[in-house]
């Protein structure tokens, strides 16, 4: 059985464990959304018994157009993921670029995110590994829109290689189809797990349409939020461990991937329904 555990915070994902929820923003946009989205998240998964993981990215690096919002940066934005942490009480989950974010990343996020784009980048990886596992945390890593499942392999290999350690959730994304397009196929989440590490779905960025959002004629990434739910459930049901998924109390008023996030309102519904799937494939 394929188990990982965050001791600090008794959880567990992995083969028998509750579904395992990362959820939050796409980006930190300022504390009092930030504190409005994290503590409606973390009512809703305590009264559903899911083990919950805030998510907010500090930077999004990887943007279509140089005038996109990015977010409050390294420092801004792990002091405001900290006070969340302080405040609330839970656990964080947060992405990096840059092989000398790392230390500073694994200080304040318990899960370590790296970058789809990036799987591939070895001084990031191994810098980001190293400093998670000195600190205690996991990583999750998605795979590449351009990776299938099996060679995924050589994400976790390299992970061990450089920490001699197994701590790595891996991360299906979705894959490149076509211009403007990503495709999950569900097959994918089972030759994952033959891998030997828990695998989640990032079901809101599965629906994004890279480079296509008609709002500012390809200047950003256009999604199609009404799948989110369709891509979450079809891969619970397939043998995902976890969830990823991005809300926003107005999505369409959100600064960054808008179209792929999902209104706040609506989580309970959702989570309700995966925690039900979830123990019917069990």
């Amino acid at each position: 059985m394929t188990v990982l555990q965050l001791p600090k915070w008794s959880l567990s994902i992995g083969d028998g464990q509750p579904l395992f929820c990362i959820a939050g923003l796409n980006v930190l946009e300022d504390i009092d959304l930030t504190m409005q989205t994290a503590t409606h998240l973390k009512d809703v998964l305590t009264r559903l018994e899911l083990p919950f993981v805030f998510k907010a990215s500090f930077d999004k690096a990887n943007r279509s157009s140089i005038r996109s919002y990015r977010g409050p940066g390294l420092e801004k934005g792990l002091a405001m993921l900290a006070e969340v942490k302080q405040r609330l009480n839970v656990p964080i989950c947060t992405d990096l670029h840059e092989a000398q974010q790392a230390e500073a990343v694994a200080a304040v996020a318990d899960l370590v995110q790296l970058p789809a784009f990036l799987i591939r980048q070895t001084d990031l990886v191994v810098a980001a590994a190293r400093a998670t596992h000195k600190a205690g945390g996991l990583l999750h890593a998605k795979k590449a829109q351009f990776l299938a499942p099996w060679d995924c392999r050589n994400i976790l290999s390299k992970i061990k290689e450089a920490t001699n350690a197994d701590f790595t959730i891996l991360c299906e994304r979705g894959s490149s189809f076509g211009y403007n397009n990503l495709v999950v196929d569900m097959l994918g989440i089972s030759e994952m797990k033959k891998l030997g590490a828990p695998v989640t779905i990032d079901a809101t960025h599965a629906v994004q349409l890279p480079g296509a959002d008609p709002r500012t004629a390809g200047a950003s990434t256009g999604g199609r939020r009404e799948g989110v739910p369709i891509i979450a459930k079809s891969a619970v049901a397939a043998g995902a461990d976890g969830v990823f998924l991005e809300f926003h109390p107005d999505p369409d008023k959100a600064l960054c991937d808008g179209p792929s996030c999902l209104p706040l309102a609506g989580a309970e519904d959702l989570f309700r329904s995966l925690k039900a799937i979830r123990a019917a494939v069990a």
